[in-house]
């Protein structure tokens, strides 16, 4: 199989990594470094006076020291160690200067550290807050998904039994449209059939001897009824009346409703002995025979053979 061709590489230089830029100085701290740079010029240039001040000092006094000085000699010594001490004064002064102008850029530095701080810990509040919205955010569409999981799952259980009872319902409503449908379609059959006539069905009349039928198998059919007499009452269908109940009688005693009284009991007798509780005594044996033979235990002899 053959290989890939790789992409051709471009060529030329590389280009040059970006520096990064050096934060801003604060304006406070850039006047601060300016003055301590002012100072220390200032320091330099007192000094170098002084020590010229300095020599011109030592060779006054030279001279003023020689054998053969002059009153302008030692007038022009004691000129030059006053401008000594002059230009001595003047360089602690510009010392004091250069000292405050870097106590002041230290300060301006601190201040401005300190704000660097406060504005780093904005920043990095700035960006926790923004981490923290970003998570909510992903923290919320996965409560969210979460949630729209669980909540449909329940959702489909309810409408499942939902939907089991509503098709419950509607069988047990067809069914009963079906069998209403159903007694209908009967009655409607059993109305187009021809109605038959009320009663036991009217016998064949006997035909003539010539034109009888054949004998038929079985029980002979019955004989037909005696017309009715002409005074009696027309039957009547279903249940006879009940005969009429005989008058009571004048001195009948009125009927009592309930259970009748019990008889009265017949009075004892005076020469009855008095009743006695329990079982009545046994009645007495028969004297036995004094001729008969003792009453022998266990089964009866057989009878002699004849």
């Amino acid at each position: 199989m053959a290989r890939p061709k790789k992409a051709p590489a471009k060529r030329g230089r590389k280009p040059a990594a970006k520096k990064a830029e050096a934060p801003a100085l604060p304006k406070a701290v850039v006047a601060a470094t300016k003055a301590v740079e002012k100072a220390t010029k200032a320091v330099a240039a007192q000094q170098t006076k002084v020590e010229a001040a300095e020599k011109k000092a030592a060779a006054a006094k030279t001279k003023a020291t020689a054998a053969k000085a002059t009153a302008a000699a030692k007038r022009a010594a004691t000129s030059a160690n006053a401008k000594v001490k002059a230009e001595k004064a003047k360089l602690q002064t510009v010392k004091a200067a250069l000292r405050e102008a870097n106590t002041a850029l230290k300060v301006a530095e601190i201040e401005a550290k300190a704000e660097a701080t406060a504005a780093a810990a904005k920043e990095a509040a700035a960006a926790f807050e923004a981490s923290l919205a970003a998570k909510a955010d992903a923290d919320l569409a996965k409560a969210v998904a979460d949630f729209e999981k669980k909540w449909r799952k329940a959702r489909a259980k309810q409408d499942a039994a939902k939907v089991k009872a509503r098709a419950k319902k509607e069988d047990a409503k067809a069914k009963t449209a079906a069998k209403k449908l159903k007694a209908k379609a009967a009655a409607a059959e059993k109305a187009a059939k021809p109605k038959a006539k009320p009663g036991r069905p009217a016998k064949a009349k006997p035909a003539a001897a010539k034109d009888a039928a054949p004998k038929r198998r079985g029980r002979p059919p019955k004989a037909a009824a005696a017309a009715p007499a002409k005074d009696a009452a027309p039957k009547r269908r279903g249940r006879p009346p009940k005969a009429a109940e005989a008058a009571p009688a004048k001195e009948a005693a009125p009927k009592r409703r309930g259970r009748p009284a019990k008889a009265k009991a017949a009075a004892p007798a005076k020469d009855a002995a008095p009743k006695r509780r329990g079982r009545p005594p046994k009645a007495a044996a028969a004297a036995p025979a004094k001729d008969a033979a003792p009453k022998r235990r266990g089964r009866p002899p057989k009878a002699a053979a004849k």
